[in-house]
């Protein structure tokens, strides 16, 4: 594997992770960059630079902001978008893996990628039913303030610096691991001291 192969993987995976806060920030950004010649997409992604694409892209994007600003609804949201967060991970990264053979691009797409925005997406979604049980939905709205600076951060930083979103990304799945790791064994103990 080349060193270009392994920076696309880490722009992949950065794009990933921005799409398990919002979906559609980390395609907008893509779309812009690769309009702009900043970036390359594989062929078969070629369309992610049209007009048309950037355009349905940006309309999407703001509607998904406004409604994560939306006490409750934000909840059901995250339910319908977990599958939807999983694709734009897989499509963006298999977007920007140019130089790999099919076969590994969209195996790194799939499960790489794929694993890490639906990770990310999860840890976000339980964030935010904690958040909603705890401050009756007031506090939704500054969670949704941070998501979205998230998934900004990360994917500019996706097309601008990518060893410092693979740091990132890195960073974002260890915090996610420990919180999973520390719920589980919260249960567990709550469970044994139930029994």
């Amino acid at each position: 594997m080349t060193p270009e192969s392994l920076l696309g993987i880490g722009v992949g995976l950065a794009l990933a992770a921005a799409a398990g806060f919002r979906v559609f920030v980390p395609l907008v950004v893509l779309s812009l960059a690769a309009k702009a010649g900043w970036i390359e997409l594989s062929p078969s992604f070629a369309w992610l630079s049209s007009t048309s694409a950037s355009v349905a892209l940006v309309t999407a994007m703001v509607l998904e902001i406004a409604a994560y600003y939306v006490p409750f609804f934000d909840n059901m949201l995250d339910t319908l978008a977990a599958p939807v967060a999983v694709l734009a991970g897989i499509v963006a990264s298999a977007s920007v893996l140019t130089d790999l053979p099919p076969w590994i691009q969209y195996s790194i797409a799939i499960i790489g990628a794929g694993g890490t925005a639906g990770a990310v997406h999860a840890s976000t979604s339980l964030l935010r039913l904690k958040s909603s049980a705890a401050t009756a939905g007031l506090g939704n709205p500054i969670l949704a303030t941070l998501e979205l600076a998230g998934a900004i951060a990360i994917a500019l930083l996706a097309v601008l610096a990518p060893l410092l979103s693979l740091a990132a990304v890195v960073l974002i799945v260890w915090v996610v691991a420990k919180r999973v790791t520390a719920w589980r064994l919260a249960n567990a103990r709550g469970a044994r001291s139930a029994g």
